[in-house]
């Protein structure tokens, strides 16, 4: 028997066996990090993305036989997320973990003529700026990584909350929302793109906004966030490449993260499953950065 000041063992909090999961954008990098990490802790994730053959290469060339689970859906598209609902109902009644993971950047959003002094559209910023930025280009970043999350989330809130009620251990259980940010959604420079942060910044708000309306209507549903730095994915680049970069300030940015290199995957999967497992039972609302104090030294 433990004594009152004893702490049960970290695997057993981590632990998330018997547990399913849905990682949209889980094909590739941040998310497929996440999906990894999830299933090595024993839960039966859905990788989700609209290029079904990504999924089912990233399925069919992980160790994990049988965790990773591809599954086609446009979270910009309302009947392939009822589409996507209704399978994991079907096979498993539940879903005990959504990460809102998928995102871009968009083709006409980044202009490093912003930062660079020397370039000629510089000097005429705003003309520049107002001519080559589209209407399109914001609705598309803003519809992908701000208001498809709240869509997921909906879609899939009333097997999130079968799966908090169909625990044994009692009252207090929650299922896990975690939505992922970027870490230039806390730096007010625009880092050569007024879209993807303004985007970034949305999905911070609209995380603390539905952990609170979930709380006060006593949905056992608990939101966080993570916004992470400089981690290899297709937005980013390689690992190959971010290492090469690590130790120089981003375009558009003043110092480089105080860490000096890329992120590892156990730094960001881990993150993902305190908040997704019992150890995180108790952490609800939060905007976690794992970003090696990228935008400590970037205001």
């Amino acid at each position: 028997m433990m004594r009152p000041f004893e702490m049960a063992p970290a695997e057993g909090g981590l632990d998330l066996s018997g547990r399913i999961a849905l990682v949209t954008g889980g094909g590739t990098g941040i998310g497929l990090i996440i999906a990894k990490s999830f299933a090595e802790h024993g839960a039966k994730v859905y990788i989700t993305g609209r290029r079904m053959e990504v999924l089912e290469k990233a399925a069919s060339e992980s160790s994990l036989e049988g965790q990773l689970v591809p599954l086609q859906m446009d979270v910009t598209n309302k009947d392939s997320i009822r589409n996507a609902v209704q399978v994991v109902a079907q096979n498993d009644g539940k879903l005990d973990v959504l990460v809102n993971n998928a995102g871009i950047a968009g083709p006409t959003t980044f202009f490093p003529f912003i930062s660079d002094k020397s370039a000629p559209e510089h000097v005429n910023l705003g003309d520049n700026l107002f001519e080559k930025s589209r209407f399109e280009s914001w609705n598309e970043v803003l519809q992908t990584n701000t208001v498809a999350p709240f869509f997921v989330t909906m879609g899939f809130l009333s097997l999130l909350e079968k799966a908090a009620k169909s625990r044994a251990s009692g009252e207090g259980e929650t299922s896990s929302v975690i939505n992922i940010s970027s870490a230039g959604a806390s730096m007010n420079l625009s880092m050569n793109s007024f879209t993807y942060p303004v985007s970034k910044a949305g999905i911070n708000h609209l995380s603390q906004s539905m952990s609170i309306e979930f709380a006060v209507n006593k949905i056992p549903v608990r939101v966080n966030c993570i916004e992470p730095g400089m981690f290899p994915s297709e937005l980013m680049g390689t690992r190959e490449e971010l290492t090469k970069v690590a130790k120089e300030p981003r375009p558009g940015g003043f110092m480089a993260a105080p860490i000096g290199r890329a992120g590892k995957d156990e730094e960001l999967g881990m993150a993902a499953v305190f908040l997704a497992s019992r150890a995180g039972g108790f952490t609800n609302g939060i905007v976690m950065r794992v970003d090696g104090g990228l935008a400590l030294v970037n205001p």
